[in-house]
C-alpha cells in the first residue's frame, strides 16, 4: 500500500524542481520533504529522484508521479460528488494539477484562453508541456499528460478524440526580404537560396507548404528559432521567411509589414483534443478548449464537432 503523504512529496519535488520549492508548496521543511522522498525510495528499493538542479524523476519516479496526479484528479471528482467524505485539505476548493501537452502555436494563439476559462471556474493548475502538434500524442500515449492538442485524429488508446478545427498558416516575409530574394518570383529555385525560419527539427510546416505549392520541397538555408513570437518578429525584421499562424500576422499583413510569398496559398493544420476517458473535469475541460479553439481556428480541413 502506498503512503500518499510520501507520494505527494515526490510529486511536489519533481513538479517544482527542488526540495526547497516543494517544501514551500507543502508547507513543511525541506528536510521533511527529503525524508519523505528518501523513505519512499527505501520502501521501493530504487532511486526515484535525480538530485540535480532542477531535480528530475527517474523512470520509476515518473510512473509514481503520474499515479499521484491521477489519484488527485479522482479525489477531485469524489469531492464534487460527496464533499462530506473527504477531509478539509481535500475539499473541492483544493487545486489539482492537469498535465497537458500543447503545440507552441496553439499556446500562442488560443489555448491560454481555454486554460483561463477553466481556471476561473475550477480550482485547477496547468502543467503545460510544449511539443510539435505531430508529436504531442506521444506524451499522451506515454502517460506523461492526461490531455493534448494534437494533429493525430485517431484516438490514443483510452482517450477520446474531438476535432477542434484547423490552425491556418501563411508563408510570410518582410517586403524588403521578398524584394531581395524573390525579385524573379517564388519558385523552388528561389526558395532554395532564401533563408527560412524553422521552429525545431520536428517542424515540417515549411516542407508541407512547399510540397503543396510546388509538388516538391527543396533543401533550404535554415535559421532555427524555437519561439512563436520570435518567428513573427524575425519575419518582420527580414531574417527569413516562415510559416506564421494567421491569427498572429493578420494585422501585420493588413499593414503590409509582412507580405505573403504566394497570396492566398495558405496551409491548414487540423487539430484535435484528446483526453483520457473517465478523467474528472474532462467535460468542462473539453468545453473550455473547444470554445477557445472555435473562436480562432478555421473549420476548413477538419470535420465538424
Amino acid at each position: 500500500m502506498l503512503d500518499y503523504a510520501l507520494l505527494d512529496a515526490l510529486a511536489a519535488v519533481v513538479r517544482e524542481g527542488s526540495f526547497e520549492r516543494a517544501a514551500r508548496v507543502l508547507n513543511v521543511t525541506p528536510s521533511a520533504v527529503s525524508q519523505r522522498v528518501r523513505l519512499l525510495e527505501q520502501r521501493l528499493g530504487q532511486v526515484l529522484v535525480v538530485r540535480e538542479q532542477p531535480t528530475r524523476a527517474t523512470e520509476a519516479g515518473h510512473a509514481l508521479c503520474r499515479h499521484a496526479e491521477q489519484v488527485a484528479l479522482l479525489e477531485r471528482g469524489l469531492a464534487e460528488a460527496m464533499p462530506a467524505l473527504l477531509p478539509g485539505d481535500a475539499a473541492p476548493t483544493a487545486r489539482v494539477t492537469l498535465p497537458v501537452a500543447v503545440n507552441a502555436d496553439s499556446l500562442a494563439t488560443w489555448f491560454v484562453d481555454a486554460a483561463a476559462a477553466l481556471a476561473s471556474s475550477q480550482p485547477v493548475l496547468f502543467d503545460i508541456s510544449l511539443e510539435d502538434q505531430d508529436h504531442t500524442a506521444e506524451r499522451l500515449r506515454s502517460g506523461e499528460v492526461v490531455a493534448a492538442v494534437t494533429a493525430l485524429a485517431a484516438p490514443v488508446p483510452g482517450c477520446r478524440s474531438v476535432p477542434l478545427g484547423s490552425l491556418r498558416y501563411r508563408a510570410t516575409a518582410s517586403p524588403a526580404y521578398v524584394a531581395r530574394f524573390f525579385a524573379e518570383g517564388v519558385n523552388p529555385q528561389s526558395l532554395a537560396a532564401a533563408p527560412c525560419l524553422i521552429f525545431s527539427r520536428r517542424d515540417r510546416l515549411q516542407d508541407s507548404w512547399m510540397q503543396l505549392a510546388f509538388g516538391a520541397s527543396p533543401p533550404v538555408p535554415t535559421h532555427w528559432l524555437p519561439s512563436t513570437q520570435a518567428f513573427v518578429d524575425a519575419s518582420v525584421a527580414g531574417l527569413g521567411w516562415g510559416m506564421n499562424p494567421e491569427p498572429l500576422v493578420a494585422g501585420l499583413l493588413a499593414r503590409s509589414e509582412l507580405v505573403e510569398l504566394l497570396p492566398g496559398r495558405s496551409l491548414d493544420v487540423p487539430l484535435y483534443w484528446q483526453c483520457r476517458q473517465g478523467l474528472p473535469l474532462a467535460e468542462v475541460l473539453r468545453d473550455s478548449v473547444c470554445g477557445a479553439a472555435g473562436r480562432v481556428l478555421t473549420r476548413s480541413g477538419a470535420p465538424s464537432l
